[in-house]
């Protein structure tokens, strides 16, 4: 017992250490355009914010407006990466109709996961749309600066996607992705077809229902991929979806088929 309360406890220490060790992400607001504390947006107009941060690891920041404690209905810009040490970062957000208000942006910053990321600043401002057509004022020049300097890191980091050669790691797992893609699409359909050629009456309805998914979920694929090639670019994992819930369905069934005896009447 005493052994292994030693050990949790080293454990809990050596966490602890971790994470003392790595200190906090710290992010100001030194700016914003418009500025101000109360601002009215024109027609498809941004809010920028330029953000001061020091960290001692790479990071990701978001500035993300909020209204009563909730999301506003707004939109919010991505984030590169950020190098370690100190710099500048650009935040920006739009409202997605001109009724909708701001009372405040949380900025997070960490590396985009659950437990990863944490609000590490909260700038109060008053932020409300307009139908009216942004006025013709020139941007502060840390704008197009800082817009520049993301879409530098935005064409290194797909150039370096593009030179690099995969794994033989990352080859077997699209391999294996796209045969599981075949098998569970193929999968989709000969199962239920299966059951309609064996069975009778009300099982042969229920196999139906299976099918009659996987037909809607192809032909609605053509349909959105004609009309717009970029519609479904995760077609894929959709063909596995359906493909894994019709032969779920049909063992399902087939287990119900068997321990009710219908096939021996």
């Amino acid at each position: 017992m005493f052994g292994w309360t030693t050990i949790l406890c080293a454990a809990s220490l050596a966490l602890g250490g971790v994470g003392a060790g790595q200190a906090p992400v710290r992010v100001k607001v030194i700016g914003t355009y418009p500025a101000g504390d109360a601002v009215t947006l024109g027609r498809d107009q941004n809010f920028y914010l330029h953000l001061a941060y020091s960290s001692d690891h790479p990071v990701k920041i978001w500035a993300r407006p909020y209204l009563d404690g909730k999301p506003a209905h707004a939109g919010s810009h991505p984030s590169r990466s950020y190098p370690a040490g100190s710099g500048k970062a650009l935040g920006w957000f739009f409202l997605s109709d001109p009724a909708a208000r701001v009372d405040e942006v949380r900025i997070s910053a960490g590396d985009g996961s659950f437990g990863g990321t944490h609000v590490v600043a909260v700038y109060p401002v008053s932020v409300t749309g307009s139908t009216e057509v942004a006025g013709k004022a020139p941007a502060p020049a840390w704008i197009g600066t800082l817009e520049a300097a993301d879409e530098a890191a935005q064409r290194a980091d797909r150039e370096k996607h593009l030179n690099t050669v995969p794994s033989a790691g990352d080859v077997a797992l699209f391999s294996g992705f796209m045969l599981a893609t075949c098998v569970l699409g193929v999968l989709g359909f000969a199962a239920p077809l299966w059951g309609l050629r064996r069975w009778r009456r009300h099982w042969r309805w229920a196999a139906a229902v299976p099918l009659l998914g996987m037909v809607f979920v192809v032909l609605r694929l053509f349909v959105d991929i004609v009309r717009d090639p970029t519609s479904h670019n995760l077609w894929p994992f959709e063909i596995v979806l359906w493909g894994a819930c019709s032969v779920g369905w049909m063992l399902v069934l087939a287990l119900a088929h068997w321990l009710a005896g219908a096939g021996r009447i």
